[in-house]
């Protein structure tokens, strides 16, 4: 089976077509994979890694704090440019803005600028307003000293052995000690109310046999 040459031509155009555009894809898609400016900010430091620019050309990085000194002055460098050491920002107790500028010397559309903050350092922050707490004192608390009375004045040696000695008891006669043991003036009152109990109960005695015998 032959195939008719105008088929033969529109697949080989189709074909032609497809490569161009493939190539052409290709061509135009490279540089936008070129030219990668990639860089960090730090509260204490700027570091920059510059790849896939053009080795035939001149190109030229700046970086600088805005308002302030320039971190690396204008280098020029080729297909790459990387920091080998950080470029070190200065203490700051606010807020920088680093600004980064890159040159491409193929073209101005490969060029690049742009700014990064850098935040403020936890050892650079101005300290609390809040008064601190005093430390605990290790020293013991002062004790104020006893207060001294002054001793009341002693009783002299005279005064007080008269007051601790007793009395001397009085001599005793032998005639208060006789009159004691001997028969006092109520013995005769004793005597007589005895007297008149026993005849009472000799009367109550007496009556009561009469009437016994009264009643027989």
């Amino acid at each position: 089976m032959t195939i008719p040459r105008r088929s033969r031509r529109g697949a080989g155009v189709f074909a032609a077509a497809a490569v161009a555009g493939l190539a052409g894809g290709i061509v135009f898609a490279s540089p936008a994979a070129a030219h990668t400016p990639t860089w960090a900010v730090t509260c204490t430091e700027v570091t920059l890694n510059l790849t896939a620019y053009s080795a035939s050309a001149e190109n030229e990085v700046t970086v600088s704090i805005e308002g302030g000194d320039e971190l690396l002055p204008t280098t020029k460098f080729g297909r790459e440019y990387r920091t080998q050491t950080p470029l070190k920002l200065p203490p700051h107790d606010k807020e920088l803005t680093v600004s980064l500028v890159v040159k491409a010397g193929d073209s101005d559309r490969y060029s690049f600028k742009g700014t990064k903050t850098s935040p403020v350092c936890d050892e650079n922050l101005p300290p609390s307003e809040e008064p601190s707490s005093p430390a605990p004192s290790t020293e013991p608390p002062a004790t104020e000293p006893p207060a001294t009375e002054t001793p009341e004045p002693s009783a002299t040696p005279s005064e007080t052995a008269s007051e601790a000695a007793p009395a001397p008891a009085e001599p005793s006669t032998g005639e208060g000690d006789l009159a004691e043991t001997g028969s006092s003036s109520a013995t005769p009152v004793i005597g007589g109310a005895a007297v008149a109990v026993l005849l009472a109960g000799a009367g109550i005695l007496w009556s009561v046999r009469k009437r016994r015998a009264t009643q027989h």
